[in-house]
């Protein structure tokens, strides 16, 4: 088990002027850093990257899809632009010494039909994260597609869900993430969760039902940890949270007040992900 921190709570494009956020990240004992690939090409990503290794922390990364990007939509134009977008983020990846990225990149975030995912929707989606997964492959990346709750996506929404698509994606660099925001939302139980997704588990975002300090609201860490224990969980607990600081960001998550001080989310997360995983 690896604890690490998501950049979002600062920013959706990390920069130089986020170096000293990130000497903080290490000063409390994180071993990792998880940034958000969006903007910028792949030598910005690349100086990043090298900045974290000097650290001596280890990098994953996060991206999203949006709808001119949908690879489950019905326009094959649509659908190659997507997979493109997919295979630069793993060259991304590889510049900045990333060997896993995760997100909602397995239709378009915040984009809906107004009726329940199609069997055709599906079937292009998994073909292009097949594709995907070759590419990934090659790299030596692995893309951990992300199900989020039904208020900012349609097409995978539970545990459920993802193990039926990635059955059928069926390739060794396609797995998942499981966050605990999400979950909290859509799941019956975390354990039942996890014991669902089973071998595809191997990434964990460690966010608060109020996406604050986790510790700090209602989700039921007891629970939580446990069920990783029972499933033999090793990968990260990577912890996600959001803030106000960047409004255009903000805006597109539905994030329209500042839930903890964001110190306080790094410094309070990482003894409660430390407290509770000794505990079980």
């Amino acid at each position: 088990m690896k604890i690490g921190m998501n950049m979002l709570l600062w920013t959706n494009h990390v920069t130089e002027a986020h170096y000293p956020l990130m000497d903080k990240i290490k000063e409390i004992g994180y071993q990792g850093i998880e940034i958000p690939i969006g903007d910028g090409d792949v030598s910005h990503y690349e100086k990043i990257g090298e900045h974290i290794k000097g650290l001596g922390l280890e990098v994953t990364a996060v991206t999203s899809l949006m709808e001119d990007q949908n690879i489950a939509s019905p326009d094959s134009k649509v659908r190659a632009v997507g997979l493109e977008r997919l295979n630069w983020v793993v060259d991304v990846c590889q510049a900045m010494g990333s060997k896993l990225v995760c997100g909602p990149f397995h239709s378009a975030f915040a984009y809906f039909t107004r009726v329940p995912p199609t069997e055709d929707e599906k079937k292009w989606s998994i073909e292009n994260m097949q594709k995907a997964g070759d590419y990934a492959q090659k790299a030596g990346v692995l893309l951990c597609p992300e199900v989020l709750n039904r208020f900012e996506c349609y097409l995978l929404n539970t545990m459920v869900d993802m193990k039926d698509y990635l059955d059928r994606v069926n390739h060794p660099s396609v797995a998942t993430i499981y966050d605990t925001h999400h979950g909290n939302i859509e799941e019956k139980s975390h354990e039942d969760a996890f014991k669902t997704i089973g071998k595809y588990l191997k990434h964990v975002h460690i966010s608060e039902n109020d996406r604050g300090a986790p510790g700090r609201g209602m989700t039921d860490w007891d629970r939580v940890f446990k069920g990783l224990k029972e499933v033999n969980y090793d990968g990260w607990l990577m912890i996600e949270a959001f803030s106000t600081t960047i409004p255009e960001f903000a805006n597109a998550i539905n994030v329209w007040r500042n839930y903890s001080p964001a110190m306080e989310v790094c410094e309070e997360g990482f003894e409660l992900i430390n407290r509770k995983w000794n505990q079980f």
